[in-house]
Parts: structure tokens; C-alpha cells; sequence
């Protein structure tokens, strides 16, 4: 080995060592306070955060700003929430994968509403929102391996996106909101698409593709940087906008369902289905 090439190889460990003191991961909630369907975490304005799936399936728990939790709200009979995300106005919507439905909750009264349905929905997986409140649902087809993308418009209604897909799962926004990135767990790639004004997508495009592990949820930082949630890898890795590999934060447990930052951009917060609770790690 060359003095150069010794010389790199050394700053590239102490790069990577770097990363690793500045990332502290550590446990935020108790283990097994939730079902290992635990998804979907948010906050609303407030910065109360809320985590479906508390001690049992088809509910909603509220996580306190020490860790514990609470039962925020039961969902009716035959619907289990796998995402959160909220409105201008507050209110707080779920996509129902068991229901085949995205529900809407008014959060001063806790009033459920079914605000969209279609029969052709296999199980709305995940969903992400617009500033003027259009959402985009991933709906996977486990059994076929197959994936649809919705677009729900404000008042409910559904417009099919796409149905070329393989199991989608993750999908969130760029901060500009001109680009929607979308994964298939089954079949390991991040798809990314251009969105217009009017919410419709184009020019589907490969960002990145891995060869083993699992898809799962994924989130935008205020960068535009990439968090992907790598299920049964325990890792959440870290994209550039440009598709360039920032960084790997390696959690405690394996199974992480999906991520949310602090309202302050602080910490990024992560549910893991093997420990049936949160971790969390610093972001800044």
C-alpha cells in the first residue's frame, strides 16, 4: 500500500468514526408498548407526537415528550392504521390498510370518518401530504408483489397514479414538493417521480436499488436529504438529493417500520416492529 493510499484509508476511518460519535442512538419509549404493527409516527402542530398501534392493533397512541405513552383513540371495528400525517387545519389521517381505507380524525373531538374508499385499493400502506392537503398513497399487493400510487385530492377523491409498480410501501415528498419518492420492499428500490402543481406524476426514474434487506418507511429532511428505512437491517441510511450515500445511523433493534424529525429538526425519531417501540437519534 502506497503512503497516499495509507493515508486515505486512515481519513476515511476517522471519517467514518466521526459519523459514528455524532450519531448517539439511543431508546426514547419502553420496549413492548405496542403491537408489531408499530408505523406511522408524526406530530401535529403542537409537537404532540402520535404513533399507531399502542399495546394493541386498530389504535392510536400519543408519546409523551419523556417516552411514555398513552391511548390517544380506538379505531372502529375491522381498520388498523399504518400511517399518519395531518392537515393545515389539523385534522389527522390514517392510512387503514385492514379497511382499505384513508380515514380522517378531527382531532378536537376525536370524530372518525371514512374520507377515502375505493375497492380497488389493495391495503393504502403508507401516505404522505401535500401543503394544500393532496395526499399520495403507496397500496401494496403483498401476495402479488405487485404496487399501486394514489392521489387523494382535498374532499376524498381518488385518482390511480400508477399501477407499474412492484410492492410499494415508503413515499414521501421532497420539501419542494416537486418530487415524490416512492420504494417497493419486495423488489428493494426507490423510485423517484417529477410531480406537477396538480399532483400528477412523471418521469419515473431509478434512484437507488440494495440486494438484501427490506423497504420501509422513508422521510425528507429540511435538505431534501433522503432517510430510508432499511426493515430488518436495523439501519436507516441517508441519501443526498442527488442519490449519493450520506451515511448509515445503525439502530439497536432490526425491524424499523419508520421515521419522523422533531418539530425542531433536532432528532429523527424511529419505530421498530421487533422491539414494539421507538428509538431515537440526533439529526443535527
Amino acid at each position: 500500500m502506497t503512503r497516499y493510499s495509507l493515508s486515505l484509508a486512515l481519513f476515511s476511518l476517522l471519517l467514518s468514526q466521526t459519523f459514528a460519535q455524532q450519531i448517539k442512538v439511543e431508546d426514547f419509549t419502553a420496549e413492548n408498548l405496542f403491537t408489531n404493527n408499530i408505523e406511522g409516527p408524526n406530530f401535529d402542530k403542537a409537537g404532540n407526537l402520535y404513533v399507531v398501534n399502542f399495546k394493541e392493533d386498530g389504535t392510536i397512541g400519543k408519546v409523551n415528550p419523556d417516552g411514555t405513552c398513552e391511548l390517544f383513540l380506538t379505531l372502529p371495528k375491522g381498520s388498523t392504521a399504518n400511517a399518519i400525517q395531518f392537515d393545515k387545519a389539523g385534522n389527522m389521517y390514517l392510512a387503514d390498510f385492514s379497511g382499505h381505507n384513508v380515514l380522517k380524525v378531527d382531532m378536537k373531538t376525536k370524530a372518525i370518518s371514512t374520507y377515502c374508499h375505493n375497492d380497488a385499493f389493495n391495503q393504502p400502506n403508507d401516505i404522505c401530504i401535500k401543503k394544500n392537503d393532496v395526499i399520495f398513497a403507496s397500496d401494496p399487493n403483498w401476495k402479488n408483489s405487485t404496487g399501486k400510487v394514489w392521489r387523494i385530492d382535498k374532499g376524498g377523491k381518488e385518482t390511480l397514479l400508477t399501477d407499474q409498480m412492484g410492492t410499494t410501501n415508503g413515499i414521501c415528498l421532497s420539501p419542494d414538493e416537486r418530487t415524490l419518492y416512492v420504494n417497493e420492499s419486495i423488489q428493494r428500490k426507490v423510485w423517484a417521480f417529477d410531480v406537477d402543481l396538480t399532483g400528477n406524476i412523471s418521469k419515473k426514474r431509478l434512484f437507488t436499488s440494495f440486494e438484501d434487506g427490506g423497504l420501509d418507511g422513508m422521510k425528507c429532511d429540511a435538505k431534501g436529504n433522503l432517510y430510508v428505512c432499511r426493515w430488518g437491517l436495523g439501519k436507516i441510511l441517508v441519501f443526498s438529493k442527488k442519490g449519493k450515500l450520506l451515511k448509515e445511523v445503525q439502530l439497536k433493534g432490526l425491524q424499523s417500520s419508520n421515521l419522523v424529525f422533531s418539530p425542531d429538526g433536532k432528532y429523527a425519531y424511529v419505530t421498530l416492529q421487533d422491539r414494539k417501540g421507538m428509538e431515537r437519534f440526533n439529526v443535527k
